[in-house]
């Protein structure tokens, strides 16, 4: 049988479809419109809290305002202050043995502190993460505390859990990082955990996770963790209970 005169034709479009799916998986994410303004924008802002959107470098462009907002209002400190309210109900059902190891694990950066006035002249998250200037914000060693935050690890303390704070903040910055959390008035923390040498390249998940097994193996119980990103909370052993803290500025993996 002799070869169809179209099957070139139908060739040709084989491979453009598959050209395309390939193209477009290669793509960074780009949400799909599904409203306007800051319909979008809430919309955007959920897909990403529920962690539907995935891997992503920047906020949408026509977002700006709305993340600005946000962040500057009363929606996000509300939104936090009823994540450390879940977190302190969930908390006071722990049985602490009142050994010193019952303990609650917090992220630090937009977690435990905010930093708002730093994205706040980096176009809030419109803009590719520059590490140079992040790190020259950190020695000023000058972002504010999360109220909501603050006021739940005090909570915490007098309930008897021990502070572990794990940061993806590297242990040079560990000076930095200590001025910082006890000027915004933290305190009494029980280990605070940086990333050394041998975690550079790492993901958060692995990272974070592994230092959670570490605590583990030392006899530590971990009841609840706190976080602002998914990579925070995610992998093996998790806490007994993880709660996630909004963030529409950034993500990471």
């Amino acid at each position: 049988m002799g070869t169809p005169a179209h099957f070139p034709l139908i060739l040709i479009l084989i491979i453009s479809s598959v050209s395309a799916q390939t193209l477009i998986q290669m793509l960074p994410h780009r949400p799909q419109r599904t409203g306007d303004g800051d319909l979008f924008c809430d919309s955007w802002r959920l897909s990403v809290e529920t962690n539907n959107a995935g891997p992503w470098m920047t906020i949408p462009a026509e977002c700006v305002a709305f993340v600005e907002e946000y962040v500057n209002g009363d929606r996000y400190a509300s939104d936090s202050a009823v994540v450390a309210g879940d977190s302190l109900a969930f908390a006071r059902t722990a049985r602490i043995a009142g050994d010193g190891r019952d303990v609650w694990v917090f992220d630090i950066d937009e977690t435990l502190l905010s930093n708002v006035p730093y994205y706040a002249v980096n176009g809030y998250g419109s803009e590719v993460f520059n590490d140079t200037s992040f790190d020259e914000w950190v020695l000023k060693a000058r972002a504010p505390a999360l109220s909501a935050s603050l006021q739940l690890y005090e909570e915490l303390q007098g309930l008897g859990f021990q502070m572990i704070l794990l940061t993806g903040r590297a242990e040079a910055q560990r000076n930095a990082t200590e001025e910082n959390l006890l000027f915004s008035g933290y305190h009494s923390w029980k280990r605070l955990i940086l990333r050394e040498a041998s975690d550079i390249g790492k993901t958060a998940v692995v990272y974070k996770s592994e230092r959670r097994a570490e605590l583990e193996a030392q006899g530590y119980r971990i009841y609840g963790s706190s976080g602002d990103q998914w990579s925070d909370l995610l992998g093996s052993p998790m806490a007994t209970r993880s709660f996630k803290l909004p963030n529409p500025l950034y993500h990471i993996p």
